[in-house]
Order: structure tokens, then C-alpha cells, then sequence
């Protein structure tokens, strides 16, 4: 039986597999510990679902806990995931409080993991506050901040930076997302797994089943959005582009995605959605299992086109997921979307609906850009954003963060 790295191997070649295997030597013995606030639903999770058994495949104790926390909680810690990425609204001192309390737990419960690691990731707000309760470490703690903090609402990020700034190191998706902190600042994009269930190769007929489950017409074309119900995912305005372009081509919508256990808008904004969708039978609007990787997959591989028309984005995901599929990508000019879609080659970059339609009617008509922007698309996210890629970048912070490392590291 093959392990993962070996089947790796087959789609990175032998040298990149042998870069980790280096890597990890350095590693032996060290306990590793990643905490976030829940297992499935957004980026974040399916990322760890699929780096910390290949740390463990390393030779690492790689180990990963979820934090727990009442409907208050989460309700803070989205307003705080909102005000991070821009949006003005102030949040109660008694939320914030209670977020403090609610961390305070969670540390209590982790309390014997945390002390034994020798690194611990902390992902993004929900559990940040826990390093007060451990002022005296042993191990090495960084924080990995997954969204855009570019230009947030002073006021949170001050609340929030109190407890960031303890940290030993911090890990951000781009540049432009970094608040100044006094301590070393990395860089590091997240990435896909191709063998996963979200990505693998998909026979014929799983995709035919896929046509007639969600009734979609194979003879005109698809257009597709996978993500949560977000505001900032702008389903809105998806639903808008989607109709000016309808006016002139016959065209299918299929806005797909689940809800988080940590994100309590999800509901409130697929209500809008199917409130906007109204009765037309062209759009198809499906709330997913967070789990349900295969429906998500075989939906990108039967769409034309795909869309990420998001507002505000961390880094989007189901970029780099459409893009292995050969999908060229319109995706919203912002955040993390503008490293995946180079514009005019592997996609096209937009800022409102009446953009974003104009691009979807040019790659209709013109079918041979369409295949070429999809071709380079998936050569792209091969030598860019798949996840060995991004286990390396762990890695090779690892071993910094370890050894105190300042300048570089060799290799044989």
C-alpha cells in the first residue's frame, strides 16, 4: 500500500518529496500542536485535515484540538472576524469578556497538550486569547492568521492585538493582511490537496450522476460559486451577473456551500440568497454537508466557468480548487484571489456584477480562451499552491522557529 507522501510523489516529483523528508529529520522528536475552533467548515479545517497526517507520515508528533465555545462566543468571534476585515461596527464588553472566559476554559481543558508541545499553532482569532493563561512557556507558540487584518476596525484589532503580540511569531497569508507585531513575521499562502476527496480525478459517471441529481442541463453552460453563506462572498451579486448575463446567453447558476460550527450568519444569509433566487429554475442553490467534498468537486469539473466574487477575501480556496479542475476563475479583485487569478491568464479579476458579467459572456463566446485560461490555471496551482508546497513553508518555520534560525537553511 502507498503512503500519501509516495503518491505525492507522482504529482510533485521525487525531489520535492525528498526536500520534506530533509525537513522533517530536523524535527525528530518534536511534539507539535495545532488548535483552531472547529473540524469542518472553512479553509482552515480542511487544511489541517490534510498537513497534520502528513507531519505525522514525517516522523512528527503532530497532533490537532478544536476549541468549544456558546453561541455568544461564536457570535463575538464573528463580529470580530467582520471588524478584522474592515467592517465598522463596535462589540460589547460584555462579548469580549466573555470571549476571554470562554478561552480561559478552553485552556484549561487543553492545558496538558499545550504545555507539552514544543510548537504550538494557534489559528486565527477563536482561541488567540489562550496564551494569557500560559504567561511562563515552554514551548514556541505562533499565531496563523488566515484572514485579511489589512485595515481593520482599530478598536477590535487593539482588544485582539493585546493577546497576539505575546506570541513568538506570526504567520500571515499576504503582506498587505500584516499588523506591525514585535516579534518575527512570516509569509505563507495556504494551499489544496490534489488526493483529496474535494480534488481527485472523478469518473464519467460520477459526473453524469451529477447533472441529474441537481437537475442541470449538460447542453448549456454552468456557472458556479462554492462558498459559505458570507456576506463577503457576495452571492448577491452573483445571483445580479448571473441575470445580465441570462438576458443574452442561456446560462445555469449553481451557488453551492454549508455552513461552519463557528460562523452563526451562515443561515441568516442563505435566506437572502433563496429570497433573491426567487422562482427561477436556473438557479440552483444548495446548502452542502460541510463535508460533502465529492458534490463539491464534481459540481467544478461540470461548471464552465467558476466565480469567487467575493468582497474581502483571506486567501479563497475554492480558487486554487476550480483552477486544478482546468476552470478559469472570475474572482473578486481582492485579498488572496489576486495571487490565484493572474489576470487575463488564468482568470479574470473583477470589482462589481456588471464586471463580472462581462467577463462570463466574452469566455462563452470565445471558447478557445476558455480552455487555454483553464489550462494554465491548473499548471498554475501545480507549481504554486498545492500542499506540499505550503508543508514545506511549516517546516522550514519549524525548524526557524526551533533552532533560532536567522539567515537560511541547507539542504543536502
Amino acid at each position: 500500500m502507498t503512503t500519501l507522501l509516495e503518491q505525492f510523489e507522482g504529482i510533485v516529483g521525487p525531489e520535492n518529496i525528498d526536500q520534506l523528508r530533509q525537513l522533517a529529520k530536523l524535527l525528530e522528536g518534536k511534539r507539535v500542536l495545532h488548535v483552531n475552533s472547529t473540524k469542518a467548515g472553512g479553509g482552515v479545517a480542511e487544511i489541517l485535515h490534510r498537513i497534520v497526517p502528513l507531519m505525522r507520515e514525517l516522523g512528527i508528533d503532530a497532533q490537532w484540538e478544536t476549541i468549544t465555545g456558546d453561541d455568544d462566543f461564536f457570535q463575538c468571534t464573528k463580529l470580530m472576524h467582520n471588524t478584522l476585515q474592515g467592517k465598522r461596527m463596535d462589540i460589547t464588553t460584555a462579548l469580549l469578556r466573555h470571549y476571554e472566559i470562554i478561552n480561559r476554559e478552553n485552556f484549561t481543558m487543553l492545558r496538558s497538550s499545550l504545555e507539552d508541545a514544543d510548537i504550538v499553532f494557534i489559528h486565527d482569532p477563536q482561541p488567540a486569547a489562550m496564551i494569557s493563561s500560559l504567561p511562563s512557556r515552554r514551548g514556541k507558540w505562533i499565531w496563523r492568521c488566515h484572514i485579511d487584518v489589512g485595515h481593520p476596525y482599530r478598536p477590535v484589532w487593539t482588544f485582539l492585538r493585546k493577546y497576539v503580540q505575546a506570541y513568538d511569531a506570526s504567520v500571515w497569508s499576504l503582506s498587505e493582511f500584516a499588523q506591525r507585531l514585535p516579534h518575527p513575521m512570516y509569509l505563507m499562502t495556504p494551499s489544496i490537496d490534489p488526493l483529496s476527496d474535494k480534488n481527485c480525478e472523478l469518473p464519467r459517471e460520477e459526473l453524469e450522476k451529477t447533472y441529474e441529481r441537481w437537475g442541470l442541463d449538460p447542453f448549456r453552460p454552468i456557472i458556479t460559486q462554492i462558498s459559505r453563506f458570507d456576506r463577503f462572498k457576495d452571492p448577491l451579486g452573483v445571483i445580479y451577473a448571473y441575470r445580465l448575463v441570462k438576458e443574452f446567453v442561456p446560462i445555469q447558476l449553481v451557488l453551492a456551500g454549508g455552513g461552519a460550527t463557528d460562523d452563526p450568519e451562515g443561515q441568516e444569509v442563505y435566506s437572502e440568497v433563496m429570497e433573491s433566487a426567487g422562482d427561477d429554475p436556473d438557479i440552483h442553490i444548495l446548502m452542502l454537508p460541510p463535508d460533502d467534498n465529492l458534490t463539491i468537486n464534481a459540481l467544478q469539473r461540470v461548471s464552465d466557468i467558476v466565480l469567487q466574487k467575493s468582497l474581502r477575501e483571506g486567501f479563497g480556496l475554492t480558487v486554487s480548487e476550480a483552477m486544478w479542475k482546468a476552470k478559469p476563475v472570475i474572482g473578486g479583485d481582492t485579498g488572496g484571489i489576486r495571487l490565484q487569478v493572474i489576470n487575463y491568464h488564468t482568470g479574470f479579476l473583477v470589482n462589481t456584477p456588471e464586471g463580472a458579467a462581462l467577463r462570463l459572456r466574452y469566455l462563452l463566446k470565445h471558447r478557445e480562451t476558455l480552455k487555454a485560461m483553464g489550462d494554465k490555471a491548473r499548471e498554475f496551482v501545480r507549481e504554486n499552491f498545492l500542499i506540499t508546497r505550503n508543508l514545506r513553508e511549516y517546516l522550514t518555520l519549524m525548524v526557524a522557529i526551533a533552532y533560532g534560525a536567522n539567515d537560511r537553511i541547507e539542504l543536502l
